[in-house]
């Protein structure tokens, strides 16, 4: 709160015939405080936004009572998994006696559940904490995390960001990839350890000459990361001589009219590659519709978001896939993650409903019912395999992972610092716009032997695996790595493909013609 409003408001109160000491509540929050799903608060603590529910219930609020607490369906794995990965990088950083030591890392999860709103809501939590009353010091003091991490995808992220930055609190994601989050006047605060699609775009642009596809359609999600995302591309394709002979979007809330109207355009259209620029979410509910009307002999290329999804390869109805081509983010390993993963069990925290409702869905049970499929909390995950427990695919979990790492290197470094030049004790924390000071700075190597920093614009250095679809024993499809995009090599070196490894649409050993006709 600004020292003039808060001077306005004891004004108004000796005004009115009382006097209030500085130090007195002032305000008080209207709704109820927002609370993370998953916490442990210790010496320094660090937020993150996930969006551990695949959406929020929207409700149609009368005004004439008190809103009711709003509520999430469809519990996410995926997403599940990521805070798990968070938790993970968090406990490995306590115990490491390297890196902080003797500073304790807590932290506070919140869910966005897809929604815009939520992501804010959560935002605000995070700076501000639970408290319900405000008093004039509320604003002057650290806030309650020192960094958040998140969000999944790029326009929650860009709204967290917006509300965030003017507080020079660091909010690093994981997953969004949306070129604009590099305008460092609009996101000040903003980084990620994911690559921006400014290099994706263009890299698929080179990857679309490369084969000598001329002629092409494009299918992108109508957001923030898809709309960004197909006009780098258009912009990249218009100079390699690439023409787009349309461009549809669609989003999965949309009516199935708009995907049946999509794929008209589809198979109306001369053009027999499909660049997809869009998010997995958006493009399940496509490659559904796709699948009933028998639609092959496409060459698909896409993004990052779907380009490595096992719901969608390990799906045999999805066939048609085969041959698809794409960039992803560069895989990696975590030893010890899957050991971590398998030991999450809701006996852990017994109030917790979370981790009750992730138990009742990685199992199909049920905690509220008696007899057969009833959840005893003694099953094993180890035994499963499902999206939660492989670990054969940690491309985004290790870039969430990399994200707790950059704050506690950060931290590291300005509590190193902080203390020798002021003497100050471990109760007392630098300010959220020293700690972003040293973030833009930091530069540190992962185990891998990968280094992270950040360039001006908050951004990591672009590497991407190129990936194909083909044919696994079982039916199902599997991701073979067949080249490689490095935006740290001059330009004519970026792009290395093995294209002898390649198959292409309809298990041909040929790229499909893509020139116009």
């Amino acid at each position: 709160m600004a020292k003039s409003t808060v001077s306005l408001l004891l004004l108004l109160v000796v005004v009115h015939g009382v006097f209030v000491p500085a130090s007195a509540q002032l305000c008080s929050l209207l709704g109820p405080s927002a609370f993370p799903v998953l916490s442990a608060e210790r010496d320094i603590n660090i937020g993150a936004i996930f969006s551990i529910h695949r959406s929020a219930l929207l409700k149609m609020h009368p005004f004439t009572s008190k809103p009711e607490p709003i509520s999430c369906v469809r519990l996410n794995l995926r997403e599940f998994k990521f805070a798990q990965t968070f938790i993970f990088a968090i406990e490995e950083i306590n115990n490491s006696t390297q890196l902080l030591p003797g500073i304790s890392l807590g932290y506070k999860i919140y869910d966005a559940c897809n929604s815009i709103a939520l992501a804010i809501h959560s935002g605000m939590a995070l700076m501000n904490g639970y408290e319900k009353i405000l008093s004039d010091i509320s604003c002057s003091r650290s806030p309650a995390v020192q960094a958040i991490v998140g969000e999944s995808t790029s326009s929650p992220t860009i709204a967290l960001a917006s509300v965030v930055g003017p507080f020079n609190i660091p909010v690093i994601s994981h997953f969004a990839t949306c070129a604009c989050l590099s305008n460092r006047k609009r996101y000040p605060s903003f980084f990620r350890t994911i690559p921006s699609d400014y290099y994706q775009s263009k890299a698929l642009a080179q990857l679309v000459k490369y084969f000598g596809w001329t002629w092409v359609g494009t299918v992108r999600s109508r957001s923030d990361y898809g709309n960004n995302g197909i006009a780098a591309f258009e912009e990249a394709a218009k100079q390699e001589g690439i023409c787009i002979e349309y461009s549809e979007a669609v989003l999965r809330t949309d009516p199935q009219e708009q995907f049946l109207k999509t794929l008209e355009v589809i198979k109306k259209g001369t053009a027999r590659v499909v660049l997809a620029f869009i998010s997995f979410g958006d493009f399940a509910p496509l490659v559904k519709v796709i699948a009933e009307q028998n639609i092959t002999g496409l060459q698909w290329v896409g993004s990052e978001s779907w380009i490595t999804s096992r719901n969608l390869a390990e799906t045999k109805e999805y066939s048609f896939l085969s041959g698809a081509v794409g960039f992803a983010v560069v895989n990696a390993k975590l030893p010890g993650l899957r050991e971590f993963l398998v030991n999450v069990n809701p006996n852990q925290e017994l109030k917790n409903e979370l981790l009750k409702e992730f138990w009742e869905t990685a199992f199909q049970c049920s905690f509220r019912t008696s007899g057969s499929g009833t959840c005893t909390g003694s099953e094993k995950l180890a035994e499963l395999q499902n999206e939660y427990t492989d670990v054969s695919e940690l491309r985004i979990e290790h870039k969430a992972y990399t994200a707790v790492y950059a704050v506690a290197h950060t931290l590291h470094n300005v509590l190193k610092d902080f203390k020798s030049s002021t003497n100050n004790s471990k109760g007392e924390l630098p300010t959220s716009k020293k700690v972003l000071q040293y973030m833009r700075d930091v530069s540190f190597t992962m185990k891998t032997g990968e280094n992270i920093f950040f360039d001006a614009s908050g951004d990591p250095v672009a590497r991407y695996d190129l990936v194909n679809w083909q044919p696994a024993e079982d039916g199902s499809l599997q991701f073979k790595h067949v080249g490689v995009y490095d935006s740290s090599l001059p330009s004519q070196q970026r792009l290395q493909v093995n294209q002898e490894h390649i198959l292409w649409a309809g298990k041909s050993g040929q790229a499909v013609a893509g020139s116009a006709v």
